[in-house]
């Protein structure tokens, strides 16, 4: 967790900045982070991530595009090198706000760097962005931003009562986040934000600039002229989501401490289907693989999940990834999944 002065500083570098360009990652997570830091200081522009696993040098051309004169990056664990040495040229301040293991080491001394990741606690208490973000600027009004960024990323922050109180109707008692998220209106909402983040670029910009204009959670939740494209993809995906749910349940139905599940389509949602899987699930390894192309991309969940996968993958040519001791993201070359899925089965057991 992030100290009291910590806190402060965010809220003190929000309120410098004039034009700021938020960068954040493709999730509900960076998605209100964004939110609840531009709602609050009424200015700035959003761009979502989509490289991974760092932020590319590429994205720079929007830091000049916009003018900015600061830059923000929430919810991104890594950065690339190239993109620091585009920034140092142009010395411009950058805040970079995250909840991932990392090294400080491996952070430039001109980046104000917060992360609320703990090692002693074995990364149970790393709050997401979100919940940083909202303590940095408390607009109460924004509370459920704060409630479905978090929950989104299994972690119920302590200003989840504030928001029972004012969104009662939305929430439903509970101490798990992903009850939560799989079982309220406030999770819902969170779903709408996942699955937006999935549209063509002009239906994302469309949804943060109407996002950024709300006046509470039930406008997101009733489709009205503003919103409609965002309920459309709503619908299209979950039509989808529901079904792979429905096979990777089928798989699940049996005893063993491995659900291996995979895909391939037009799709790309495996973090998602891993959280919910292991919501069904909760005493197995999930692992869902997404083949497109020439790449796999792989979620996993379990305890130890990072390790179990980062071993596998560490002399793999191209492979990539990233994540917390027990979520995990991982790419590989389509030829090396096989190698990927008996190395599983090895390390977890059938």
């Amino acid at each position: 967790m992030l100290t009291s002065e910590q806190i402060i500083e965010i809220r003190e570098h929000l309120e410098t900045a004039q034009n700021p360009i938020f960068f954040f990652d493709n999730d509900p997570d960076g998605l209100c982070s964004f939110l609840i830091l531009q709602r609050f200081i009424e200015r700035g522009k959003g761009i979502p991530i989509k490289s991974f696993p760092k932020l590319i040098d590429d994205y720079f051309r929007k830091v000049v595009e916009f003018n900015a004169d600061y830059i923000f990056i929430l919810d991104k664990a890594e950065v690339s090198d190239k993109f620091w040495e585009k920034v140092k040229e142009v010395n411009i301040p950058v805040v970079w706000i995250d909840h991932h293991a990392f090294k400080f080491e491996d952070i430039p001394d001109f980046v104000n760097y917060y992360n609320s990741f703990d090692a002693k606690n074995n990364d149970s208490a790393g709050e997401p962005v979100t919940s940083l973000c909202y303590k940095a600027t408390q607009k109460k009004d924004d509370v459920w931003f704060g409630v479905a960024g978090c929950i989104a990323d299994k972690f119920v922050p302590e200003f989840y009562n504030d928001f029972m109180k004012k969104y009662s109707d939305l929430g439903i008692k509970s101490n798990d986040a992903f009850e939560i998220f799989y079982k309220s209106e406030i999770g819902k909402i969170a779903k709408f934000f996942t699955f937006g983040l999935k549209d063509r670029t002009t239906n994302v910009i469309n949804m943060l600039k109407f996002l950024m204009s709300v006046h509470s959670p039930y406008e997101v939740l009733s489709e009205g002229s503003k919103n409609s494209a965002m309920h459309k993809r709503f619908r299209e995906i979950d039509e989808k989501y529901q079904r792979l749910i429905e096979r990777a349940k089928e798989i699940g139905n049996y005893d063993g401490k491995l659900l291996y599940f995979q895909y391939g389509g037009d799709l790309s949602i495996s973090s998602d289907l891993s959280n919910e899987i292991s919501f069904l699930f909760p005493d197995k390894i999930i692992v869902i693989a997404y083949v497109s192309g020439y790449k796999a991309n792989i979620s996993g969940r379990g305890k130890n999940i990072r390790k179990i996968i980062l071993e596998i993958i560490g002399g793999l040519e191209g492979a990539t990834g990233g994540g917390h001791q027990d979520a995990v993201g991982a790419q590989v070359q389509i030829e090396d999944l096989e190698f990927f899925k008996k190395e599983l089965k090895e390390k977890v057991g059938d």
